[in-house]
């Protein structure tokens, strides 16, 4: 998959069709013949970069009918249970699919992904989407994960869900000992009921934290932090099954 970005670092994707934007348009037949590295322009003369896409981009560019978790709130998730390579992970709720291509990009091709949805919608979306940027390491599921829970010796939980604690039972069960259960949950009430549950199951270290992100501005008058910044998305939940 290849993305054309511009000086502004808005990204489009390389299709099959010209690119028309409000610099002007670049002909297919010139994106076709390009290789990652190449400068384009558009009949007005701006100039387009062709590079390969990266997980980033390639969420970036998804379709998407919801909201998705943002790659700060995922990168802490990663850091913290330490997924890599040949994992097996459950996902739940799918939604565009964001989280669910995030993780099979780090479990890669010798790991699997399961994303558990239950609106059809959405499930439908987060297959194009998986299907459409190459992972094949991802199988998503359309289906209520209280129901019943198929898999069993994962090495992570990672539930985006509004009742997070109905699956804590389950997860338990599904996950392999040492296994972890990540929570993404935006407020604090169900953070309360989570630990409650968490605890009467047996889950081990469990510990809550929300990641806020301030950039730096550097000017040749003053370095100072941003006057915006990221704060809270939501909270992460982490335990373990020891």
């Amino acid at each position: 998959m290849r993305i054309l970005i511009d000086a502004r670092g808005r990204k489009y994707l390389a299709g099959s069709d010209d690119l028309h934007t409000d610099a002007g348009y670049i002909k297919k037949e010139e994106i076709k013949k390009s290789s990652s590295g190449d400068v384009l322009n558009t009949h007005l003369g701006k100039k387009y970069t062709v590079l390969d896409a990266n997980i980033n981009d390639c969420i970036d560019l998804m379709e998407r009918r919801c909201s998705i978790i943002l790659p700060k709130d995922m990168g802490i998730m990663a850091a913290y249970t330490g997924i890599g390579c040949g994992c097996r992970v459950l996902d739940a709720g799918t939604g565009a699919g964001a989280s669910a291509i995030f993780l099979a990009n780090l479990v890669g091709p010798e790991g699997m992904v399961y994303s558990y949805e239950i609106r059809e919608d959405f499930a439908e979306i987060a297959k194009r989407n998986i299907e459409g940027f190459g992972f094949e390491n991802v199988k998503v599921k359309c289906q209520d994960l209280t129901l019943n829970l198929a898999e069993k010796d994962l090495d992570l939980v990672f539930l985006d869900l509004p009742k997070p604690w109905m699956v804590v039972e389950n997860a338990f069960s599904a996950l392999k000992t040492g296994g972890f259960l990540a929570t993404y949950t935006p407020f604090v009430d169900q953070v309360i009921t989570l630990h409650h549950v968490l605890k009467r199951v047996g889950f081990s270290n469990i510990e809550t934290l929300e990641c806020l992100v301030r950039g730096i501005e550097v000017k040749n008058k003053g370095t100072r932090p941003k006057t915006r910044m990221t704060g809270h998305t939501g909270y992460l939940t982490f335990a373990r099954k020891l």
